[in-house]
């Protein structure tokens, strides 16, 4: 999965940026207060894209 549908995917969930890292960007579910880094690659493992919306959603 292409990490731009993933950040769309999430952010239209309701999450948030919480910080930029050097390899990961950090989201937050402010609703559940879940945490989830993302990858700063451009494509994701499907595997871990559908871990990290399961996880922020």
């Amino acid at each position: 999965m292409k990490r731009q549908e993933l950040i769309k995917k999430i952010t239209s969930a309701g999450c948030v940026l919480v910080r930029h890292g050097k390899r990961h960007d950090l989201y937050k579910n402010p609703s559940t207060g879940k945490k989830q880094p993302i990858p700063r690659h451009k494509e994701i493992d499907e595997h871990l894209a559908k871990h990290i919306i399961k996880e922020l959603t």
